[in-house]
This record gives structure tokens, C-alpha cells and sequence, in this order.
């Protein structure tokens, strides 16, 4: 009788395990025919890209209340200036106004004259009321032939953007022709290359390219729910810190428009167009993710009325973008040293005045800024046998090759221009001598809590 109770439960165990096979298998089948049909499907009315229903009241509330930033655009739209973006700019007044006259502009530059991709992207999307059947196929068309094939390497970031909002503004939901290139975007480019790269520090994102990726997280998440954030969390925790550390300290006034100026390579003329494109990237960041800590202190940071974006090119993204009803926290509790041990990128100040004294080091170049001058340093720092640290508030620099030697009572001293990756020997008067192995960009970070640190000397390891 135990026999046969043990061998009924056996019979029984197997068979539920066979059930959960089955259902299981039928279950991960349901799954992935659910993410192989929809996934990469466009459901989404008519606007797609970035005029989202919560986005669309937000600004039609602003123009009810004839806030400043919608009059300053109102000005420029509707008076003589000429407008960078004719295409963007008559599109937007259009959503947000109704005024037909400025939408027909738009959509006259998109059937005329007009080859930027984003832009006729955005003009078919938003101006939808405004195109005719024969106007609607004719720039479907023209965009289609504009798209060509997708960009040749995984960091252009400008013409993967260009590409995903064109497909997205014209997916036919008939026909669902952009589900083949969404997921080539989401699954080859962003989660096999560019995240992947991004993690590992292999590859970065450079100042004035931060606003197309930020346009790609918005136009994805908006039309397919999916946040590729979710992919890098360490960068994009990173990214508002990069945004306000990489700036140099004294702002550029230029006909009564104040901005803050990313880092540039080589200490030629600053960009203003990027300098405004950092800030509208810091602006649609924070939209997008207005609850994460690090975002709130970039709010503090954009929210301040000097800044604010008053050019025909620079006008319409602060309307569009800009949330002065956000709060944001006070920016000057961040620290005032960046360093990103992944990529070796590393921004230091003095202090948060528009006089303070500060140090890059990014994307192979070093510089240092004060009262207003760039002095860019060559790849290896200032060699030297004997460093003379500059001093940045509570951290000291010091560019030299190895061997080098110096003093400094700073709490952090950062040892430049050393080789990428190589172990040192570090020896401070008084301890013993340890082994340090710098960054990808050839720094060494080191600590000193009691603010003294004599006698240092610093030599290859292998020497």
C-alpha cells in the first residue's frame, strides 16, 4: 500500500511538472509573439514627437497666460526676424496657437526648399490639420527619400535622432512599416552598441550631442513605452552633473542673451548655438525625467531668468521645454569636482562664482580657466620633474610626467597627464608606499582627509 502511494505521487509530481513545462512554454510564446508584433508598433494619434497630451495643456496654458518665454517666441514668430528653423518654429506656433498662417509657413518651407530631416519630421506631425491629401503624400514621400539608410556608426547621434523621429512621425498604422527600423534602433543600436559602450565608459556623448539623444529618449518612450534610460542608469545619473561641472565658470554675454559655455576643444571662438543647445538639452532632460534627484539639481541650475533663451534660434526650445512651475534644488550643494573613472572625464572649480577658477579634462584634451582665459595643456599635462599644483579651492591639479614630485595641503590632489591605465608608486613622507593605478585618461585621485600631504612623489611602478 506504500508502494503504491509513492508510486501515485510520482505519477502525480511528473505531471504537474509537465503542466508547468507546457504552460510555461506557452506562456514565453505569448510573450514573444506580443513583443514581435507590438513592441515596435506606432499606435499614437497625431502629434507624436515631444507634444505629448500633459506637454500640449502646459503650453496653451502658458500662452493663456501670456507667460514671458510664450511672448518673446510670439514676437519673433509672428514679427521680421528670420527664423533658423522656419520648419520647427512655424510647426510650433501651429500646435500651440492654431494660427494657420504660420503652420502654412511651415509646411511651405517642408514642400519647398527644406532637407532637414528633424524638421519635416516634425512639420508632418504637428501640421497634420493644415496638409492636403496631395501634400501630405508629397512630403511622406520627400521625407522617405530623405531617410536613406541608417547612419554608418553608432555615435552619430544627430542622425540616428533625425532617423527615429522621421519614422515615427510617418509610421502608417495600417501598415506598420516602422516596426523593422524601431527595432533595429532599440535593440541593435541602443541596447547591443551605444548602451553598452556608454556602461563601460568605451564611448561618451559629447556636449553638443546630449540634445539629440534626449530627443530619442522622448520620442521612444512617448510612442513605444519604452525608457532606454533603464539601460545606463549610471550615465544618466551622471549626465546632469556633467552638464553643470563641464561649463566654464564665467558666462558669455552676447547681445543681452547670457549662456553658459560647455567645454570646447582647442580655445577657438565659442559656439553659441551650442552653448544655447546645452541648455535646451538640460530643459527636455529634466522633462524627462523630473523625478530623479540629480535632474532637480539641473532644474536649479536652468531656472535662472538671466539665461533664459531669447534668440530666434534659441526662443522656440525654451518655450517648448522650459517648466518654471518644476521645482529644483539649489545646485550649489553639488560637489565642485566631477570625475567620471569610466572615461577619465574630470571638471573641477574653485567655488560656484562667476569668478572661480577651473580645470577640464575631457575627450583627450586638458584646460585651464581663469579670468576669462582658456590655456589648453597638450596631452600629458605640463611635464615636469618638480609639479607646482594649481590650486582649486579644496583640490589641487597637477600636470607632470613621471617621475614627479610636489607638496599640497589640498584634501583631494589630482595627478594629470600620467599614462592611461599604469600602476604607480606613490609615496608620501611619513606612510608607507602603495600602489595606484590611474584612469582611462591617465589621472590618479588622491585623498587626504587630514589636508596634509608633503613630499609626494609619484613613479612608474614598473620603473
Amino acid at each position: 500500500m506504500c508502494q503504491c502511494a509513492t508510486i501515485d505521487h510520482e505519477l502525480a509530481k511528473r505531471s504537474h511538472l509537465r503542466f508547468q513545462l507546457v504552460s510555461g512554454l506557452l506562456l514565453a510564446c505569448s510573450v514573444a509573439a506580443q513583443t514581435t508584433d507590438e513592441e515596435f508598433r506606432v499606435y499614437n494619434e497625431h502629434p507624436r514627437l515631444f507634444l505629448t497630451a500633459q506637454r500640449l495643456r502646459l503650453l496653451k496654458r502658458e500662452r493663456e497666460r501670456d507667460s514671458v518665454r510664450w511672448q518673446q517666441f510670439e514676437r519673433l514668430a509672428k514679427g521680421a526676424a528670420q527664423m533658423p528653423e522656419p520648419g520647427y518654429a512655424g510647426a510650433l506656433y501651429f500646435a500651440i496657437a492654431g494660427d494657420a498662417a504660420q503652420g502654412k509657413r511651415a509646411v511651405d518651407w517642408a514642400l519647398g526648399n527644406g532637407r532637414d530631416l528633424r524638421q519635416l519630421a516634425i512639420v508632418y506631425d504637428w501640421c497634420q490639420p493644415l496638409l492636403s491629401p496631395e501634400q501630405s503624400k508629397a512630403l511622406l514621400t520627400k521625407i522617405r527619400q530623405v531617410i536613406g539608410t541608417p547612419p554608418a556608426t553608432p555615435q552619430d547621434l544627430p542622425a540616428w535622432r533625425d532617423r527615429v523621429l522621421a519614422v515615427i512621425a510617418t509610421a502608417d498604422e495600417n501598415q506598420h512599416g516602422e516596426e523593422k527600423q524601431l527595432r533595429q534602433v532599440v535593440e541593435q543600436w541602443w541596447h547591443r552598441e551605444l548602451a553598452p559602450a556608454l556602461t563601460a565608459g568605451r564611448a561618451s556623448v559629447a556636449f553638443h550631442d546630449v540634445y539629440a539623444l534626449v530627443e530619442i529618449l522622448h520620442a521612444i518612450r512617448d510612442n513605444l513605452k519604452i525608457d532606454l534610460e533603464e539601460k545606463t542608469p549610471e550615465y544618466f545619473r551622471q549626465l546632469p552633473k556633467f552638464e553643470i561641472l563641464g561649463t566654464y565658470p564665467a558666462p558669455l554675454d552676447d547681445a543681452g542673451n547670457e549662456y553658459w559655455v560647455p567645454m570646447y576643444k582647442d580655445a577657438g571662438q565659442p559656439d553659441l548655438k551650442q552653448a544655447a543647445l546645452a541648455r535646451v538639452a538640460g530643459l527636455s532632460l529634466v522633462s524627462f525625467n523630473n523625478n530623479a534627484l540629480e535632474n532637480q539639481y539641473l532644474q536649479g541650475w536652468l531656472m535662472q531668468d538671466r539665461f533664459m533663451l531669447h534668440s530666434a534660434f534659441g526662443a522656440p526650445y525654451e518655450f517648448l521645454w522650459a517648466n518654471p512651475y518644476q521645482p529644483g534644488l539649489s545646485y550649489v550643494q553639488l560637489p565642485l569636482l566631477f570625475h567620471e573613472q569610466n572615461t577619465g572625464t574630470l571638471f573641477v572649480r574653485s567655488s560656484w562664482e562667476d569668478d572661480a577658477v577651473w580645470f577640464g579634462l575631457y575627450d583627450g584634451e586638458a584646460q585651464f580657466f581663469q579670468d576669462g582665459h582658456i590655456t589648453v595643456l597638450n596631452s600629458a599635462g605640463t611635464a615636469a620633474v618638480h609639479a607646482k599644483p594649481i590650486t582649486l579651492g579644496a583640490t589641487a591639479v597637477v600636470a607632470g610626467a613621471s617621475p614627479v614630485q610636489f607638496s599640497t595641503e589640498a584634501s583631494t590632489t589630482l595627478v594629470v597627464g600620467l599614462k592611461a591605465g599604469r600602476k604607480y608608486d606613490v609615496e608620501i613622507d611619513d606612510q608607507e608606499m602603495r600602489e595606484a593605478k590611474t584612469d582611462p585618461a591617465g589621472t590618479l585621485v588622491l585623498e587626504n582627509p587630514a589636508k596634509r600631504m608633503d613630499g609626494v612623489r609619484i613613479h612608474d611602478a614598473g620603473e
